[in-house]
């Protein structure tokens, strides 16, 4: 495709981005409360929307000018926020700068594939370079971010953007990596060359020396309205792994995983420092359910988790049904960003633009895990060897659940 037209197509998809996805004209909660709110309602607001991080607000973070360059010649939200930990007389701070990139498709649908893989490559170019001039040590990007969001429609053309873990996008990741010294998360759809050809939701780890780290496959897959994963790939083999990095231990929990909770527990057991959640969700399905599972996670497991999901209305060829007896319709739905940070001790950042583009950029202190750790004792009061007990006798045929009735319920009355 010639250059020129696909900057025009760029634009036009840019334009209509923007236009969708604003809460009364504002592209973020946070935003729009703090135009409309008095600064001392704002403050208490705040307080009880993102918490406060060892006992105060969040600070921010003042980034090297090419960032803001890059964030205003390329339209992308860019935010950046502080987690303290408590200062220890025995451990120095173990600081670590995490960033996340959300972003809408490049081209229509309709574009040649090739084409669209390469507008996603060239327009995550900049986002990249901000996120390592600003010292990034581990970058996440979306659930499948080299392609559309394709598994509504159940045509299987869409298979023909699944590549190897040393594929493309790891190549073109892995010069960033060796270039910024930065760990890099990319979640992709794997084609296992090795077994069948058959197709994974996988995350890459990329190490801060270009090397692959390992991969994990997503655990769980949707089968919600218009969310028919299952026609392409199934449920992942990789158990709850978690890597050992330059700058912590991470894991990946990818997207549907997040519902639930024993998903996120297996990652903490592992001894999980930060848990990303790559994602591709819209607005009328998971809006609400968005900021509380993972801040309930970061909570319940005394680890950081970092929430990406990708933005814009994607727009197929062809009309697809979601089984619910509605019409037809050619998009899955807004995908409304919000990317976002939560802590172990209630606290978050808040969100990045529900219709822009964005990097979050987050420095975490993870002493603060072993200290909501201290301070809460949930592992300690966890009773694991009961909840053992009861996963063992419900995973048999003959499991009865533990109910005990009211001898009186289905008495007759006199």
């Amino acid at each position: 495709m010639d250059d020129t037209k696909r900057k025009e197509e760029e634009q036009v998809m840019s334009n209509e981005d923007d236009s969708k996805g604003s809460i009364c004209g504002y592209d973020s909660l946070h935003r729009l409360l703090k135009d409309n709110l008095k600064p001392h309602l704002f403050h208490e607001v705040s307080r009880l929307l993102t918490g406060l991080n060892c006992g105060k607000p969040l600070e921010t973070i003042v980034l090297p000018e090419l960032a803001s360059t890059l964030s205003a010649e390329h339209g992308f939200d860019l935010q950046a926020f502080c987690f303290q930990a408590d200062k220890e007389l025995l451990r120095e701070p173990r600081v670590v700068r995490v960033g996340l990139i959300q972003n809408s498709i490049a081209l229509p649908t309709t574009a040649h594939f090739a084409d669209q893989k390469k507008a996603i490559f060239d327009k995550l170019r900049p986002i990249i370079e901000a996120a390592g001039s600003s010292g990034v040590n581990i970058l996440c990007l979306q659930e499948a971010w080299m392609m559309p969001f394709a598994f509504c429609t159940r045509e299987k053309r869409w298979c023909e953007f699944a590549e190897p873990v040393d594929g493309e996008s790891t190549e073109f990741l892995q010069c960033f990596a060796l270039k910024y010294n930065m760990v890099i998360i990319s979640p992709i759809l794997e084609r296992d060359i090795n077994h069948g050809e058959v197709i994974w939701n996988t995350a890459v780890v990329i190490g801060n020396h270009g090397n692959v780290i390992g991969k994990h496959r997503k655990n769980h897959i949707p089968r919600v309205g218009d969310f028919n994963e299952s026609t392409y790939y199934m449920e992942g083999n990789t158990g709850h792994p978690v890597f050992e990095t330059a700058f912590g231990k991470i894991a990946i929990n990818i997207c549907y995983g997040r519902h639930h909770p024993l998903n996120w527990l297996a990652f903490g057991l592992n001894g999980a420092e930060i848990v990303f959640n790559p994602s591709a969700t819209v607005g009328e399905l998971s809006e609400p359910m968005w900021p509380i599972e993972a801040r309930n996670a970061a909570i319940a497991n005394s680890y950081f988790v970092a929430s990406i999901n990708r933005v814009g209305t994607e727009t197929f060829p062809n009309a697809f049904t979601s089984g619910d007896g509605k019409p037809a319709h050619a998009d899955f739905g807004h995908f409304y960003g919000s990317s976002h940070v939560s802590a172990p001790d209630s606290s978050c950042t808040p969100s990045l633009s529900r219709n822009r583009d964005g990097l979050l950029i987050t420095d975490m202190d993870l002493n603060l895990c072993r200290q909501v750790k201290d301070r809460w004792g949930f592992r300690m009061t966890a009773r694991y060897d009961m909840y053992a007990d009861t996963l063992a006798h419900y995973v048999k045929p003959d499991f009865e659940p533990q109910i005990i009735s009211d001898p009186l319920l289905h008495k007759k009355s006199l």
